[in-house]
């Protein structure tokens, strides 16, 4: 068996004496696209930047491609391979859509322009490279954003609600960028409270309650998964 991708063992995150996420573990295997779900305030966007080093874990350990990365700085966990978004949208607005890319690069301008103009037409953006960010649309803001985390050429990438606010035209178009992501053998994990999106999407899905993973499966497994519908709609 390949190694996972990402390994999550124990991990545990307080904020005084709320459990935000309480001894999960999950292992993520290359070339699949992951979901994460749960009622709002399950633990889901802690889980996240626990895994990006912005929050510091309180228990547990995290593996990236069987490394362990869980003392490391965030920009060092980037630098790894781990790229994500954020629930809410992180554009420079006074700067293109192609300068939002390049602000990422480290290496030649050329080639970074290159590599960007090449993301842009990814998601049907290249026309809109010399315009405003500031002046997009909240869904062309969004897919700006997702193409700026494949500059650093991640092998995991993390969603964070990619569906949210977008309409249904581009979301098409981004859920479209992240399967062709997955066929080139890329990670996906995504927090997302559409169900049509996770349920298309996803080939496992995750599920918090309370901090803690309450079930584990295929998306149509999770839809009857008793657990799951109390979690949501009580009893």
């Amino acid at each position: 068996m390949a190694t996972p991708v990402l390994e999550i063992d124990g991990l545990s995150k307080r904020f005084g004496g709320v459990a935000a996420v309480d001894g999960v573990s999950l292992s993520l295997e290359p070339g699949r696209i992951y979901g994460l779900i749960g009622p709002n305030g399950s633990g889901k966007t802690t889980l996240f930047n626990c895994i990006t080093g912005i929050e510091r874990r309180d228990a547990g350990r995290v593996m990236f491609n069987g490394e362990r990365i869980d003392g490391l700085k965030p920009y060092e966990i980037a630098r790894k391979g781990i790229g994500r978004t954020f629930q809410v949208i992180r554009v420079f607005p006074e700067l293109s859509a192609l300068e939002n890319l390049l602000v990422v690069t480290r290496g030649g301008l050329a080639d970074a322009e290159a590599r960007a103009l090449e993301l842009l037409r990814f998601v049907r953006l290249e026309g809109l490279r010399n315009e405003y960010a500031g002046n997009l649309s909240y869904g062309q803001q969004k897919l700006v954003e997702f193409v700026r985390v494949l500059m650093r050429d991640p092998s995991l990438i993390l969603l964070d609600e990619p569906a949210a606010g977008v309409n249904r035209t581009l979301l098409n178009d981004l859920l479209d960028a992240v399967r062709r992501l997955r066929d080139e053998g890329r990670t996906v994990l995504l927090v997302e409270h559409d169900m049509k999106v996770v349920m298309g999407l996803c080939e496992t899905v995750f599920v918090l309650d309370h901090g803690e993973k309450i079930a584990e499966g295929e998306p149509g497994v999770i839809q009857t998964d008793e657990r799951v519908i109390e979690a949501y709609f009580g009893r």
